[in-house]
């Protein structure tokens, strides 16, 4: 009896201690930080550049990250982390995810018939995929599959968004092996339809509409937004006005714009 009696004083007086130390070394709870996590889109995307929105919300609590670096939450959100912080909101720039590649079937070829997963990171670990371009999409649908918005389709063999559904969360660009997706400005209209580095006879044989590195786009861009790199013209998007001159003077059409018709599947 004199043992239990012991054991269990010692327990009760070990509780009392830790008891009595939560309270003393307590740290303060930030109630901010809860209701910025609520009004977060919650989907943990990381195109704030932290590890999930809780992490996000944290930062914002403590005056270490700044505003508006949501892209899923849009303008809204916007306001509704400012209301919390007890800030002005500002503006934010909607951003879309663009599909780097126009690599569909019309336009290109397989080099071989693939049998296995029906997955971009499966085919791809078999000689670069399927693809007679080994930068080209894959098309099997990863980006599809994650796409909390729905925003993505494959079709005839090629990624493809909605845009007015897109909220550039970046999810998309993580499950791309190929790297073909990027996530850009809403209101820069033209961009470089391909990603292959090859010189241009190679990618005239893998692709009708791949870029050949030919230059005529940075000749006749104003702004000297459009350089070529490793046989691969490349837009700095801050330089770029819209103007449309690069997608007129591009002979393999590898420049995409929204009110061109000349890369549109049919």
């Amino acid at each position: 009896m004199i043992g239990i009696i012991i054991v269990v004083s010692i327990a009760l007086l070990a509780g009392l201690i830790l008891s009595v130390s939560s309270i003393v070394f307590a740290v303060p709870k930030d109630e901010r930080v809860e209701a910025l996590a609520e009004v977060l889109p919650g989907i943990n995307c990381g195109a704030c550049g932290y590890s999930g929105c809780e992490a996000y919300a944290v930062a914002l609590a403590k005056g270490q990250t700044q505003n508006g670096l949501c892209p899923p939450g849009g303008p809204e959100t916007v306001e509704d982390v400012a209301e919390i912080l007890g800030e002005a909101a500002g503006a934010m720039e909607r951003k879309v995810a663009v599909i780097k590649c126009q690599g569909h079937i019309k336009n290109t070829q397989s080099k071989m018939e693939y049998h296995g997963y029906s997955t971009c990171q499966a085919a791809n670990l078999i000689y670069g995929g399927d693809g007679a371009c080994q930068y080209s999409c894959l098309g099997k649908g990863d980006c599809e599959v994650v796409c909390p918005e729905d925003a993505i389709v494959i079709e005839n063999g090629l990624a493809v968004v909605k845009a007015h559904l897109c909220t550039g969360c970046g999810i998309c660009v993580k499950a791309c092996p190929k790297n073909v997706i990027d996530i850009v400005p809403e209101k820069y209209k033209h961009h470089i339809g391909c990603k292959n580095t090859d010189r241009g006879p190679l990618t005239r044989k893998a692709c009708k509409v791949g870029c050949i590195g030919c230059m005529r786009c940075q000749k006749v861009c104003e702004t000297e937004a459009i350089t070529i790199q490793n046989f691969l013209a490349d837009i700095d998007y801050e330089k770029c006005t819209n103007c449309g001159k690069c997608v007129k003077s591009c002979p393999m059409n590898s420049i995409t714009c929204p009110i061109s018709p000349v890369n549109a599947i049919v």
